[in-house]
């Protein structure tokens, strides 16, 4: 019970980390699922602790009690964002998340858990931070109902919601005492919902890529579409030299033009004409050919290598196949003109 519960605590504060520094996360609705992932963590976590050791310490008790109270503007502020697709976060969140933190000092300063626990655990507890956490919740809930239709294309979003829901009143009928055990029952349901949620995003991502690549599958693109694709790629190709990259790959290429990768092959197989290797190797072969001519003292092997072919035989195969000749003979027949 204890490896289970403690699991989603651990995993859920790996990912509130990385979801904080993930440069794909930049938008409002990803910053406040990483803040409120970090704030469910650090609740459930001393929950965990407590429940398999009473000798917690008083300091650590008041960190994860505290947590509490940013849970819920937390959870309101995600499903908010979701729904509204903010640019960047509101200054009236701001303003509530500052006075909130502003007040939990205060407080935590002024009664401490340490030598205040009756008052912690007959008011502060019940009353203002699961009340609070509680009255968050139920507004969410309406935003969630107000945007029903809209949630039906975001699972993840409903399921966070629910699944928070499930948390607290697992707590307060702890508090309530009306049935045994459902103190740790949140931590366990929360490391359920954390893996559901995470299946969730997995599984819609490979749909969505599923989608587009069968939106793309057997459609030639227009060639006024792919003109300026074509222009971008070729700049790309040679404004750094990529082909000389060995390891260079087509999803590494699609990456810096900013397309999918099937599509880039798209344009390559069916308006070029080519394939990746091909329109790669056309590249390589094209300075290595001028490099033949303009550095006769130079090994023709260390050419290729630096043109960008790891192994000799794929320099002569592909020299072959685009020049119809082999490297040697290209260097003695121009030389000889």
């Amino acid at each position: 019970m204890f490896l289970l519960s403690a699991a989603g605590t651990l995993n859920g504060l790996i990912l509130a980390i990385y979801l904080f520094f993930s440069r794909k996360n930049k938008s409002v609705s990803g910053i406040f699922l990483a803040f409120l992932l970090l704030m469910l963590s650090i609740r459930i976590g001393k929950s965990v602790f407590l429940y398999f050791s009473s000798d917690l310490l008083h300091i650590y008790l008041q960190i994860g009690l505290s947590a509490c109270l940013f849970i819920g503007p937390a959870l309101y502020c995600y499903t908010h964002a979701s729904f509204t697709h903010y640019e960047r976060i509101p200054r009236a969140w701001l303003v509530m998340l500052g006075l909130l933190l502003f007040l939990v000092i205060a407080a935590g300063t002024a009664f401490p858990y340490q030598y205040h626990p009756g008052a912690w655990n007959r008011v502060i507890i019940p009353y203002i931070i699961y009340g609070e956490w509680l009255v968050f919740q139920l507004i969410t809930l309406f935003v969630l109902w107000k945007n029903r239709q809209e949630a039906v294309k975001k699972p993840l979003v409903t399921s966070v919601v629910i699944g928070n829901f499930l948390i607290v009143l697992a707590y307060i009928l702890a508090i309530l005492n009306w049935i045994p055990g459902s103190y740790i029952l949140g931590a366990i349901m929360y490391s359920f919902i954390l893996y559901i949620s995470l299946f969730m995003v997995i599984n819609k991502r490979k749909l969505e890529k599923q989608e587009e690549t069968d939106k793309y599958q057997n459609r030639k693109i227009a060639e006024k579409d792919a003109l300026p694709i074509i222009n971008r790629l070729e700049n790309t190709i040679t404004a750094a030299n990529l082909y000389r990259d060995p390891e260079l790959k087509l999803n590494n290429l699609a990456q810096k033009l900013n397309i999918p990768a099937h599509q880039l092959s798209q344009v390559l197989n069916d308006n070029l004409g080519k394939s990746f290797s091909t329109f790669i190797n056309e590249y390589r072969i094209n300075e290595a050919a001028e490099r033949i001519l303009r550095e006769p003292h130079i090994k023709i092997e260390e050419i290729g290598y630096e043109v960008g072919f790891n192994s000799k035989s794929a320099f002569f195969i592909a020299f072959k196949k685009i020049k119809n000749t082999t490297p040697l003979k290209y260097r003695e027949q121009r030389t000889d003109l």
